[in-house]
């Protein structure tokens, strides 16, 4: 999800409201602001240390490490992260895998604290990261071994699109590693919720939708499973938390502002109530 790569064009009002909903003033000193008061030293950085807030997906790390050995990385794989955040994938999948690593994002304060952090941690070799469009992606056919995305779907329109130029950047024999909220049964979600605050600027389909859009791509559905349940307990557990002792020094609300214990609270409820579904996919080109 992005704006356009040419830095002299204008975003049209579906990225500005995208913009809007993630960008935070002064993020990068929020951040190691907020590592410092979690006890953390801020130049010598761990995954473990970035954990809590790095991984801005529902089961953050836990989430990403499965999906990650589900696809069986390799050191030489070069991989996308599709709507990389602030670089928590795909830090992890560099430094345990090392695979060569390419993030894109449209929030260019994402970019910049992404690359930040993998400077502090010692991966700015393995890993870049640019701002761009996930609908028009800045690379060439057939680029990458791996195109891995997580939450990000969930702001774009056109899922189409969107999936067609990941099948277009990905070699032949290649892997879509995808980790996204769906819409469930019921309906409407409750908002806000993390990645928006209206509906409007929501864009959810069904489970069998996206089974549809990946076939019609050309993509082959290797395994699906649903992590609705898990996700609803892992989500119930931190609602409780913060309802019983209020939010810790260092988490995802570093990001999301003075509004995330209500898209918290709205997400948790909407998991209950089969609003929204959670599923790990992985496909081949």
């Amino acid at each position: 999800m992005s704006i356009l790569d040419d830095p002299t064009s204008q975003p049209d009002a579906f990225h500005d409201n995208v913009i809007k909903h993630y960008s935070r003033d002064n993020l990068e000193k929020l951040i190691l602001s907020a590592l410092q008061k979690a006890g953390k030293d801020i130049d010598n950085l761990t995954p473990e240390d970035l954990a809590p807030i790095d991984e801005f997906h529902v089961r953050g790390r836990k989430a990403t490490i499965e999906l990650a050995h589900e696809i069986g990385l390799e050191p030489d794989m070069h991989v996308l992260d599709v709507g990389s955040g602030i670089g928590g994938p795909s830090r992890y999948i560099a430094g345990e895998f090392g695979c060569r690593v390419t993030g894109i994002d449209l929030t260019d304060a994402y970019c910049r604290v992404a690359q930040m952090l993998a400077e502090r941690m010692g991966l700015s070799n393995l890993v870049t990261y640019r701002q761009g469009d996930a609908c028009a992606l800045p690379f060439p056919d057939a680029s990458f071994d791996v195109v891995w995305t997580q939450h990000t779907s969930v702001n774009i329109p056109d899922k189409a699109i969107f999936y067609q130029e990941m099948y277009r950047v990905l070699k032949n024999g290649g892997t879509l590693a995808i980790y996204d909220v769906l819409a469930g049964p019921i309906s409407p979600v409750h908002f806000p919720v993390p990645w928006a605050c209206q509906p409007e600027n929501s864009y959810l389909i069904l489970p069998e939708e996206l089974r549809v859009i990946l076939d019609n791509c050309g993509f082959s559905i290797e395994s699906w499973k649903d992590t609705t349940d898990i996700a609803r307990a892992w989500f119930t557990n931190i609602s409780k938390k913060i309802h019983q002792s209020g939010l810790t020094p260092l988490g995802i609300h570093i990001l999301l502002g003075p509004g995330f214990k209500d898209m918290a609270h709205n997400q948790s409820k909407n998991l209950e109530e089969d609003r929204v579904s959670l599923a790990q996919v992985v496909a081949r080109k």
